[in-house]
Order: structure tokens, then sequence, then C-alpha cells
């Protein structure tokens, strides 16, 4: 394949403005390139977005499509914050990592290399006996000696099946569903090993909970699209891609417009479309994942306040959330709450209503001292994150020559997250980088 004519920057087209787009986005343009993005929204940020302020001004700040955290070992991400503008130490809580109920009981981190914090902060929980305390540290342990390696075709569930029923209520399944959202009976033991191995190893903060202060909007997806605009990229949002076409000669066509190469990062399902013809194996393992729906309720809540800024909660028959969020304590609204239920597939199957009623009866037993409980909104991802089973063929970045895919979908260790998405758009902009170094001509990187 021909490559762009020396002294020119090479033309990539960036299909998707998620989390991973923006990050390929800046990247290419960071290395010269000539950058067009795509969004068939008409916002970027993806599974990871801000929704649109209502026009009656009700609510004091615009609402997300979910209740996201992050963690200290996001480097890659919080990295790409700081590259288009924004603080993260302004925007997001950093709070040692806490897994607390809603009296306040529970795994509560002290600052310090995350290995020994952990060891510190479960002796201290004194409400959980003295076995179950010891059954965890020798899980752990074992998991260490092992290099956080087992059998791909475990789930959580079988691989942690002989710790004490407390210990799994309470600590795994709650942070098996936060991390992987997907069910601990369903979910994969490796992929939940890689997540605790990178939280615990990864250096001090690294299991540090990072909690928006603000919509996620300001977090990346506004400040990207600016830094983008400023450094004269174009920006076409509202569009959906209809057609990917490969170019006589080389390159690719984007819509009738000429590119040298292209990144899909846009959703696995829009991906497999725009390659069922130009790549089809590809495309049918694209096409092949099975989702996790997140649904998420706000209440408003006069007079009430959490244990801390997030807590766990008891999952049940009618008690379909795992989280609380205080976004009072988050220097957000006073007396909001959201109520956060991760693998819904079972509350999106009983409809809007049931959902409803059972996330307002759960808060009015969480929400001790308040005056009154209301529901605001429920927001449903129906696509939240793929379901994160053992043994899932996950497809690679590599599509075609210069077409590449990014994605959290994407083969590799690590669930379907905010990391992952960053990271994934990082790689297919590099490799597009080293695909024709020696005939690039690059203007100086921008800051």
């Amino acid at each position: 394949m021909a490559a762009p004519a020396r002294g020119r920057p090479a033309r990539v087209a960036v299909v998707g403005a998620g989390w991973a787009g923006l990050a390929a986005a800046v990247q290419a343009v960071r290395d010269g390139h000539a950058v067009t993005l795509h969004e068939m929204a008409p916002q970027a940020g993806g599974r990871a977005r801000s929704l649109p302020a209502p026009d009656d001004g009700a609510a004091p700040a615009r609402l997300d499509n979910g209740q996201h955290i992050l963690i200290g070992a996001y480097t890659a991400t919080l990295d790409l914050m700081r590259q288009v503008g924004v603080a993260p130490e302004a925007l997001l809580l950093r709070l040692p990592l806490t897994l607390v109920d809603a009296q306040g009981q529970g795994l509560r981190m002290p600052p310090g290399a995350p290995l020994p914090a952990f060891v510190r902060a479960l002796w201290a929980m004194s409400h959980w006996g003295l076995g179950e305390r010891l059954a965890l540290l020798a899980a752990a342990a074992g998991w260490s000696a092992r290099r956080f390696r087992c059998d791909p075709a475990l789930t959580v569930a079988r691989l942690t099946a002989r710790l004490p029923r407390r210990v799994r209520t309470q600590f795994i399944d709650p942070l098996c569903v936060a991390a992987l959202n997907t069910p601990a009976a369903e979910a994969s033991a490796q992929v939940f090993l890689r997540v605790l191995h990178d939280a615990l190893f990864a250096g001090p903060g690294s299991s540090d909970l990072l909690i928006p202060r603000r919509p996620l909007a300001e977090l990346l997806p506004e400040p990207a699209l600016a830094w983008l605009a400023a450094q004269g990229a174009t920006l076409q949002l509202g569009r959906r891609t209809g057609r990917l076409e490969a170019r006589p000669g080389g390159g690719w066509r984007v819509d009738g417009e000429p590119h040298d190469a292209v990144v899909l990062a846009c959703s696995a399902a829009e991906a497999a479309r725009l390659t069922a013809q130009i790549a089809p194996a590809w495309s049918a393992r694209a096409a092949a994942f099975h989702y996790e729906p997140i649904l998420t309720g706000y209440l408003r809540a006069p007079g009430a306040r959490l244990a801390a800024p997030m807590v766990a909660l008891t999952e049940g028959p009618m008690a379909p959330a795992q989280f609380a969020f205080d976004h009072g304590q988050l220097g957000g609204a006073a007396a909001r709450f959201a109520f956060v239920v991760s693998g819904a597939a079972p509350w999106v199957a009983r409809g809007r209503q049931a959902s409803a009623a059972a996330l307002l009866a759960q808060a009015r037993s969480a929400l001790a001292g308040a005056t009154a409980v209301t529901l605001e909104q429920i927001v449903t991802e129906k696509r939240a994150t793929f379901r994160c089973v053992p043994g899932l063929q996950r497809p690679a970045a590599a599509i075609a020559p210069r077409l590449v895919a990014a994605g959290d979908y994407l083969e590799g260790p690590y669930p379907a997250t905010l990391e992952g998405a960053v990271r994934a758009g990082l790689a297919a902009a590099r490799a597009l980088r080293d695909a024709w170094p020696q005939n690039l001509s690059a203007p100086p990187r921008p800051g």
C-alpha cells in the first residue's frame, strides 16, 4: 500500500468519539496526523457521557448516563485528561479504597502501599470473625503466589467457592460486579484476578477510588473536543458513518472521503457492520458479543446522608442496587443520590415501573433520616459492557492494513473499563504512527 506523500501529514479518520476514539484522535494529532473525528451522537463520550440538561432547568446539574468511577491505577486516562487541559485533582474525589455498607461497616484502606494497606484494613474489620478474615488473607496470598493467574475456564464464584459466605457476599460479589459488571457466578476469574493484581501491585494510590465531582462530559469529552478543534482537527458529530471502503492504490474512504488510515473506535456492533465485507472473520467475532446493562436511579432525599460518598448495598429480590452514591458529599447537588444496578438484565426485563418501585423501596430503607424520597430519573444503558465470561474470544485490534479498531472490547486482560478504552485508543494511534514513520512529515507535537 502506498504511503502518504513525503512532506504532508497522513489523513486519519477516527470513527467514534467515545473515550477510546478521543484517546486515538488526541494521540494521532500529537503524532502529526491530520485527523477527522466522526461521531453519530450529537455529543462525545460514548457509554460514559453526560445527558443533555433538561429544558425546564429543574435539575441543578447535568446527569450522567450512569455513575462511573475510576481508580488510581488508571494512569493512561489520567494522563490523557491532563493532556487536554483537565486537572484530575480538581474534578475527581480521591479516596483510599472504601467498601462499606450503609451502616459504615466494611473495608477502609489506609494510605500507603496497597498490599500492606489491604492487610491492615482487612484486619481492622472487627465485625468479621477471625476465621473469615484469615480465609480471605489466605486466598489472597494464594492468588499472589500464583501470580494472579488461574484456569481460564473458572468463574469468580468457582474461584472463591471455599471462602466463607459473608466474605463472598460482602466483599467478592460486590467487587466483582463493580469491576466486571458481570455476576460472580458467570464472571471470568482470570480477568477478576488481573483487576486485583493491578489494584494491589501497581504502587501506592493504585487502588484509590476516583469518584467524579462533576458531570462526565467535563472530565474528558468536552475538553478533548475543544483541544482537538484548537489543534485543527475536523469534528463531525451527529452523523452516522454509513460506508467504509478500500481505495484503489491504498487507503480508505469513509462515506466517500479519502483517508490514509482509519481507526474504528465505534461500538463493536458498528465496527462489525462497517467491516462485514472488508474482514468477515473479524466482523463476525466483533458481532458475537453479549452485553450486560447498567441501570442507574437518581433520587432526591432531603435530610439523608450516606455513611461514605459510595456505599455497598445488600442486593436482594426486591433490592436491585449494589451501590449508592451521595452526590452531596461529592460536591454535587445536595440530597441527590445515585443507586446503581450492575448486571441489570433481570431488572431491565421486568420493566421500568417494577425497577422504579424496587429502587424507591430500597432507597427508603437505606437513606435513614430522609424526610421524603422521590425518584428523579432512571437511566438504562442497555449495552453498558460486554459480558466478561470465561473463554470469551475477543477480536484483535488489527483489521486490515492501516485499519485498526479501538475499544474496551478488544483482545486483552481487562474488562470493559474507561482505562481499557483509553489504552486501546492510544495503542491504535501508535500502530498507525509506526506504519510509516520514515514518510510522515510531522509538525512539532502540541503540548
